[in-house]
């Protein structure tokens, strides 16, 4: 049997959802189980020199434009004409439901939702149609137990709605046992875009706090994303008195470097589905403190292997870095077991088995799996 076409459809945003998407067109290049297609949905900020890296890799990729819903589908529909996929897998919101109708439009004989964060913008008039596109779906995937749970209580299908927890390149992070973290920077990183579901607000107060405490730990934020959003945050942080002790990194290409070394990977969040950035922070060796919210709640147990503070407290922050900065042996036995659980349990390798599996029993032809539902 000749390997399976496979479209990704997903946003141009280079959200984690769009990570995950290029994980996976790259995972099955290298395996050869599918023949994959990636698709961008370009948006207003979509980074010229991030679509350049991705020819210059050799990537197979197309973008559709985002300025209409029309539009989208349209291009994207026409695509799948093109390319003739047997399972198009359609990332993130409102990516799904633009994938979807285009893939039933075109024909795609399996369709895949993945939903990509726990808290979604559903107007009545969305949710009624990502039911009804439900209803035509092979499967729904959310990228961790607790968006599983949330796309059950949104009324999806349960006998074709699962869990496929998100994974990372591990190989980034082989020397962080080289790395003593006693040896490193006392120092605190946030990687992650500036868009309204980080909340780098949180963290920055949480280290105004700090500095009123005796302690000025240096801050290096590491993202792009939306100007405003920046924009606010750093003038939040002058009016804190914290201009030179934060440092705004914009988009970095050495993030694993970044984060070994450090002491602290911090993940100050309103919502996630299962956040790559805390991920690595773990892989890294880091003491990671994250945002009680789903999805960060699977990654740390607290007091064990970080610490888990109310979403949107800063005082609650601010006295959790406080304990690591402090007490560095304790922090360092919160370290080691974050990445061992990393290591363990949140793999590339692990996460794109489990999506090539599905893919590939998506795609045989004679399979009630493959059958689109009635």
């Amino acid at each position: 049997m000749t390997a399976p076409r496979v479209l990704h459809f997903v946003s141009g945003g280079f959200s984690g959802a769009t990570q995950v998407a290029i994980d996976l067109v790259r995972a099955a290049r290298q395996s050869g189980r599918s023949e994959p297609l990636l698709v961008l949905r370009r948006k207003r900020h979509t980074d010229a020199l991030r679509l350049a890296q991705l020819a210059q890799e050799g990537l197979p990729f197309e973008t559709v434009p985002g300025w209409a819903h029309v539009a989208t589908v349209t291009r994207l529909a026409q695509l799948c004409r093109r390319f003739r996929p047997q399972v198009l897998v359609a990332h993130g919101f409102p990516e799904h439901l633009d994938g979807r109708v285009a893939g039933l439009l075109a024909g795609v004989p399996a369709l895949v939702h993945v939903e990509h964060n726990s808290r979604e913008r559903y107007t009545p008039w969305r949710a009624a149609l990502a039911r009804w596109l439900a209803r035509r779906t092979a499967r729904i995937v959310g990228c961790s137990e607790g968006v599983k749970v949330r796309l059950l209580e949104l009324g999806f299908p349960a006998e074709r709605t699962i869990a496929i927890p998100n994974g990372i390149r591990l190989e980034p992070f082989a020397d962080a046992d080289a790395h003593p973290w006693g040896e490193r920077s006392a120092g605190i990183v946030m990687s992650a875009r500036f868009a309204r579901q980080k909340d780098h607000r949180t963290l920055i107060e949480a280290v105004a706090l700090l500095a009123a405490r005796g302690l000025r730990p240096p801050v290096q934020l590491a993202g792009a994303g939306n100007a405003r959003y920046r924009r606010a945050a750093e003038v939040l942080a002058a009016e804190r008195g914290l201009g030179e002790q934060i440092r705004f990194l914009g988009f970095c290409k050495h993030v694993p470097e970044l984060l070994m070394s450090q002491r602290i990977c911090v993940l100050s969040t309103h919502y996630e589905g299962m956040p790559l950035a805390l991920v690595e922070g773990m892989a890294a060796g880091c003491a990671v403190v994250g945002s009680d919210v789903v999805g960060v709640r699977e990654l740390i147990d607290d007091g064990r292997n970080g610490r888990l503070v109310a979403a949107g407290n800063a005082q609650a922050l601010a006295d959790a870095l406080e304990a690591l900065l402090r007490t560095p042996d304790a922090a360092a036995a919160l370290a080691r077991a974050a990445r061992s659980d990393a290591l363990a349990r949140h793999s590339l390798e692990l996460m794109t088995q489990r999506y090539e599996d599905m893919i590939v029993e998506l795609a045989q032809p004679h399979s009630a799996a493959s059958r689109t539902p009635a």
